[in-house]
């Protein structure tokens, strides 16, 4: 499914800034993370690292948290994971790239779709300057917004 990616901010100024306020510390976690580590590291090493942080932040998460997905009432046997899961309803996606494309987008959103989790975070750490895209999923509606 092929997204068109509307900012929240438009439809819903309160909730963008509630769920900008929600996802706060783990986006910070992130941020200190890469400016501790640096740019240019394998995703692996700042999967880690964020791990520790998470943990030394008493942020609740799992790694590599694993969900599975039914197809005709049928669970597909093929494991799916997401790098980080949140505060129990936030997806954290990492990828360490040059830059973000809409095949990372369309990953997180898929995962976010098909579980129907509402907020997940894109985080590059590669890039000098790191990138995070912020997005919230309305399930009822089928819409994905950018916070």
């Amino acid at each position: 499914m092929i997204f068109k990616i509307t900012q929240l901010k438009e439809v819903n100024p309160s909730l963008a800034v509630q769920l900008r306020n929600y996802v706060y510390d783990v986006q910070g976690a992130c941020q200190e993370v890469h400016a501790e580590m640096g740019p240019f590291l394998n995703e692996y090493m700042y999967q880690d690292a964020l791990a520790i942080l998470l943990r030394e932040k008493d942020i609740e998460f799992e790694k590599e948290y694993y969900f599975s997905v039914s197809f005709h009432q049928q669970v597909i046997k093929h494991k799916h994971y997401v790098d980080f899961f949140c505060k129990h309803n936030i997806f954290v996606e990492c990828k360490a790239v040059e830059s973000l494309c809409k095949e990372h987008r369309q990953q997180l959103w898929n995962y976010m779709r098909l579980t129907g989790n509402r907020i997940g975070l894109l985080y590059n750490f590669a890039p000098p300057r790191d990138e995070c895209e912020r997005y919230y999923y309305d399930s009822e509606k089928g819409h994905m917004y950018m916070f």
